[in-house]
């Protein structure tokens, strides 16, 4: 029921990590040429409206469990997330989604591990500012690092055809609305589920922590291990013409990727764990309070790619922090 489809990017093998691009990804490449054919597209296709997209049936889920990780449905009006976005196509057109829905590449849907469905959720470019509203009637996808599953129509007006992935926040498309008020998420760590119900997006501060003096820091590794940040400053994509209201541009703030290890009520453990990780890359701990409780979290980075974002997270997985994931912070 759609579960099993989306763990086509990158595997982790034993104690070493292999990046494997999945077919949809090589077949991505190809679609770049499309983006300069999107108005002629448009023209013969109404699947933009999204009154017209294969909704499916109605479906939280029950909470389930994917290569030994649990996730648990639950609603939660305020839900918004940065992370890395990837796209689906071809292979999986016509085929049922895990709501009961026909997936159609051609219209503007998602895959979510955790969102019931459907939901209709804005994906924002933080790359480029391209924003849109796609509706959510699938599963996926199940690999580490990525926290949505574009259509191939989704991502090709969003610019994520080029590269396969990208930097994105996801957030309700209308918070206020009775169909779309839902969240679900993969396991945090203990403290964090007993002490937060939902993080506020107001009175939160934050501030970054030196290291202990008493704790020695892993040896700095030797750099050729992590991959050369990839300079694409003069790589321009195409802006797809579409109806009004369906594709819109805003000003995006310069973002960072990192990796966030873990989050802890005690000052001390967080200090030890960036202790130990700092031979992976530089860490730090952030301090933010949340619904009046202190939490410190420990991040790697930053790093200038999400290959070297895969890498590292990987390690730190194979290592056994399995709730390390992937995080945009915007300067």
């Amino acid at each position: 029921m759609g579960i099993t489809r989306h763990f086509r990017h990158f595997r982790i093998i034993g104690t070493t990590t292999a990046i494997l691009i999945s077919a949809g990804l090589l077949s991505g490449c190809a679609e770049i040429s499309l983006l300069g054919h999107a108005a002629s597209e448009m023209k013969s296709s109404d699947n933009t409206d999204l009154s017209k997209v294969n909704r499916g049936s109605r479906k939280v889920g029950k909470p389930y469990k994917v290569d030994n990780i649990w996730y648990y449905p639950a609603e939660d009006p305020q839900y918004s997330e940065t992370g890395i976005a990837s796209w689906y196509g071809e292979p999986f057109h016509g085929r049922k989604t895990a709501n009961g829905a026909v997936y159609d590449m051609n219209q503007l849907t998602a895959a979510h591990k955790t969102l019931p469905m459907p939901t209709d959720v804005r994906v924002t470019n933080l790359e480029n500012g391209r924003s849109l509203v796609v509706t959510v009637n699938d599963r996926g996808p199940f690999v580490h690092g990525r926290i949505i599953d574009l259509s191939r129509r989704a991502a090709q007006l969003l610019g994520v055809i080029r590269n396969g992935t990208a930097k994105v926040r996801v957030e309700l498309a209308n918070p206020a609305g009775q169909d779309v008020r839902y969240l679900a998420k993969a396991e945090t760590t203990e403290e964090e589920k007993k002490k937060v119900k939902a993080a506020p997006k107001a009175d939160v501060q934050t501030a970054t922590l030196a290291p202990p003096s008493d704790v020695k820091a892993a040896p700095k590794p030797d750099v050729a291990e992590l991959p050369k940040p990839v300079d694409r400053a003069n790589e321009t994509t195409p802006t797809p013409s579409v109806p009004d209201n369906v594709l819109s541009v805003e000003p995006v703030a310069d973002s960072e990727i990192f990796i966030q290890a873990g989050a802890f009520i005690d000052f001390n453990n967080a200090n030890r764990l960036s202790a130990q990780l700092s031979g992976l890359a530089p860490t730090k701990v952030n301090q933010v309070l949340v619904n009046g409780q202190d939490f410190y979290r420990v991040r790697l980075g930053p790093v200038y790619s999400v290959d070297e974002a895969d890498i590292l997270l990987a390690k730190l997985i194979n290592s056994g922090h399995t709730n390390a994931r992937i995080i945009i912070e915007q300067q």
